[in-house]
């Protein structure tokens, strides 16, 4: 093999020699710094060394013409310190070349979602509609907490907040999840730095019996049959819309006045207790052969997917057009907590996970603590 003291002048003639396909020339002034020349007439400058394993590795410096001499040589000598040093230019690299986009990590967050959640479909939606079009194509280093930032802030200008936060969380999770699999490039979580704005999201909308009445009566003219039986049950319960829409006949106990969810948002089956209204609707639904849905579409025999429609003209019609139907929830609750039950059980009949989510309960308590105080003045008074 040729060896000289590299310089332009001889990058500049150097040629492969005749009848090889190779030829390479060795710097004699920094170990294993190459000019690399080949028959077809290109020539790149290039790093061989010996690894700490005592592996023979090599590292391409770059095309000569795509760079100069100078250049090469300032990459070269410092490769080579960082060889001696113990570090392994090569390795660097390839590290590197491995770290995947963010839409490789999406795949494998949306797949790995898909094994647990009861709704994956939200996840995957925020990922396809939000994250990939902006981070697909960007490797995971690639990817700052000043970017995110700055795009969560646009985001804000035209999203709900909590969309926005929806998707914030979503892309900490992808990073998470990442560095539990050792992914490489997810050792920092930039998401994690991003700080997260505070807001209010929570929508309370409770009835009052009056307006729980005039709804009940508007759901009965409803075209669909399903929809007043449905109503009173989750203003009955408590329960959730899916819980009532999913619920079986074989798991009803009338004679307990029981009703079991063996399948519920907290992932705890439980027993929500019946009231004798409660057990009145339910000895008046009708009931098909082969057919163990509680409340299902008289249609397919198979529980709702979608009671947007009529729920929204019942609603129109009983002139609260604001409520939801996640506030029949919140409404059989406000029932409960104002005749005196305490929050406890409120908690435990809502199948709440923490004291926490029913303390948000605890003001509309008023009229009860007020009643409570009413008393302890007159028992004072009368001592």
């Amino acid at each position: 093999m040729p060896k000289a003291k590299l310089d332009a002048a001889l990058c500049l003639t150097a040629r492969c020699v005749p009848g090889k396909k190779r030829t390479d020339y060795y710097d004699t002034s920094i170990t294993g710094f190459t000019l690399e020349c080949r028959a077809s007439g290109s020539k790149a400058f290039i790093l061989r060394y010996t690894n700490e394993y005592g592996k023979q590795c090599q590292r391409t410096i770059g095309m000569y013409g795509d760079i100069t001499f100078d250049q090469a040589r300032r990459v070269a000598q410092r490769w080579r310190s960082e060889v001696v040093l113990g570090g392994d230019p090569a390795a660097k690299k390839a590290e590197r070349k491995a770290i995947p986009t963010y839409a490789e990590v999406a795949r494998q967050h949306i797949e790995h979602n898909e094994t647990y959640q009861k709704t994956p479909h939200n996840t995957e939606r925020v990922i396809r509609c939000h994250l990939l079009p902006r981070w697909g194509k960007l490797r995971l280093n690639e990817i700052t907490s000043q970017a995110i930032a700055s795009w969560l802030a646009e985001l804000r200008k035209t999203l709900a907040p909590a969309t926005t936060e929806k998707i914030r969380v979503t892309f900490n999770r992808s990073f998470e999840l990442a560095a539990k699999w050792n992914i490489p490039g997810a050792q920092v979580n930039p998401v994690r730095a991003v700080p997260r704005p505070r807001f209010n999201n929570k929508k309370e909308r409770f009835l009052t019996a009056q307006e729980a009445e005039r709804l009940v009566a508007a759901c009965k003219e409803s075209a669909n049959t399903q929809l007043a039986s449905i109503v009173q049950l989750l203003l009955l319960t408590g329960a959730r819309k899916t819980e009532i829409l999913t619920a079986r006949w074989s798991n009803v106990d009338l004679e307990r006045r029981a009703l079991y969810l063996p399948d519920t948002k907290t992932g705890k089956p439980r027993y929500v207790p019946l009231s004798a209204d409660a057990v009145e609707v339910i000895k008046g639904l009708r009931r098909w052969e082969n057919c163990d849905w509680l409340v299902p579409s008289p249609v397919t025999r198979k529980p709702f997917t979608d009671l947007k429609r009529p729920w929204d003209s019942a609603r129109e019609k009983a002139g609260l057009p604001d409520v939801r139907i996640h506030d029949l929830r919140h409404s059989a609750a406000s029932f409960m907590v104002n005749s005196g039950v305490d929050l406890y059980a409120v908690g435990r009949i809502l199948g709440h996970s923490s004291p926490d989510t029913t303390q948000r309960y605890s003001h509309l308590a008023n009229d009860t603590l007020l009643s409570a105080v009413e008393a302890g003045a007159a028992k004072m008074k009368a001592a």
